[in-house]
């Protein structure tokens, strides 16, 4: 015999209808105010463009024949303009250098100060020039590289220090992704509802 109080509790109750809300100015509906960025989404198309420039990267060998070919531009440039000018060769150089070293991606990053000694030889060539055929041109080119070696050992240490600054923040980005990864607790598995009439047969 099922005793009245079990009856009652496998009745589902009716809920009452929801009082409706009066309707709130406009503003302050709930939802972002109108100056304010959703959550999820970059602050500002700005911070957006930045983060796509950081994911386009080459590889080393693609950054070390663009460097390459933009040396030898500018020694054409330098051998026609200022007639072979080592200075502005050297501080065009030392700015290849610095893009050199920023756009190789992460994966390839000791290829930035491999390539530029080489894109500094090939572009020395239009600046040399070809007096004395191919043996005076090499000549030519061995002296031009001992004269300026100033300019070439100072784009070289800066690709050189500026991806060891990006090898350093790539490692402890990493590292504090990991940290942050284990310090995160592990949620228990959520039970699931059980409706009235399912709770009163299990307190039987």
């Amino acid at each position: 015999m099922e005793q009245p109080g079990a009856r009652i509790s496998q009745h589902k109750v009716r809920r009452a209808a929801p009082v409706p809300r009066p309707a709130a100015p406009l503003g302050q509906d709930g939802g972002p105010p109108a100056g304010r960025a959703r959550p999820g989404r970059s602050p500002r198309p700005v911070a957006r463009a930045l983060r796509r420039t950081q994911d386009l990267r080459l590889t080393g060998l693609g950054n070390g024949l663009l460097t390459t070919l933009a040396m030898l531009g500018a020694g054409e440039l330098d051998a026609v303009a200022a007639h072979g000018s080592p200075a502005l060769y050297g501080a065009f150089y030392v700015l290849c250098c610095a893009v050199c070293a920023l756009s190789v991606r992460p994966a390839e990053l000791v290829a930035a100060p491999v390539a530029v000694p080489i894109a500094f030889a090939v572009g020395a060539l239009p600046v040399v020039g070809g007096a004395g055929g191919l043996t005076g041109r090499a000549m030519g080119l061995v002296s031009f590289l001992s004269l300026q070696a100033p300019w070439l050992y100072a784009g070289t240490l800066l690709a050189g220090l500026i991806t060891l600054v990006r090898r350093v923040s790539l490692v402890r980005h990493r590292r504090l992704v990991r940290s942050q990864q284990r310090k995160r607790p592990s949620r228990p598995p959520r039970s699931p509802r059980c409706s009235p009439a399912e709770q009163a047969r299990s307190r039987r």
